[in-house]
């Protein structure tokens, strides 16, 4: 039998409903960690579920640093005015406003790169790696996993959350997904500075 306390304080830090926060509490033999962590596995399986679904409805985000020299707007998308309105959306936006101020991306997603600037990229690594003698696909690899840290520093979703350097900003926003039950996406951003 599953302690109602330990069900609410699933439910208080991971916004799951009872019967999900019992459930999952059940599975992992009443350990909450163990708990959370399942239904944040669960929460974001569903998250990539929803990931198809229009958003039509959403705001606009703005940070504007104290000494008026850098500003930045972010456009953050939802499928319902009525997601639009609650604190968490409003978090999520401040914080992907936040981190544009502070991280500087260039891009939102990696598909947004021009073609022409990954192969550019991709000739800088190759000659980097010259003359060391590696096998092709060794330094293919190479150039992969520089190509995936030069994606992390430049679009806005695989960047590390600055407030908590766990985990990506995509995968904050498929969190929030998975605890409001929509579809969320950042549209366009712009940061300006002086």
């Amino acid at each position: 039998m599953i302690d109602a306390k330990i069900v609410m304080q699933l439910r208080a830090l991971t916004g799951a409903g009872m019967m999900e926060a019992k459930g999952a509490l059940e599975e992992t033999g009443g350990d909450l960690d163990k708990a959370a962590d399942l239904l944040r596995k669960k929460g974001v399986a569903k998250a990539d579920k929803k990931a198809e679904r229009e958003t039509k409805e959403g705001l606009v985000f703005t940070y504007l640093h104290a000494n008026g020299k850098l500003g930045v707007l972010v456009e953050l998308y939802c499928e319902t005015d009525f997601v639009a309105k609650t604190p968490q959306f409003l978090e999520l936006g401040h914080d992907l406003a936040i981190q544009v101020a502070a991280a500087n991306p260039t891009y939102v997603r990696r598909e947004e790169v021009p073609v022409e600037i990954v192969e550019h990229e991709k000739e800088i690594y190759r000659g980097e790696i010259a003359g060391q003698n590696k096998p092709a696909e060794i330094v293919e690899k190479i150039i992969e996993g520089k190509l995936n840290k030069f994606y992390a520093d430049n679009c806005l979703l695989e960047q590390q959350f600055i407030k908590d350097d766990t985990k990506t900003i995509n995968e904050m926003i498929k969190e929030k997904v998975a605890t409001l039950g929509e579809n969320m996406q950042v549209g366009r951003i712009s940061r300006l500075s002086f």
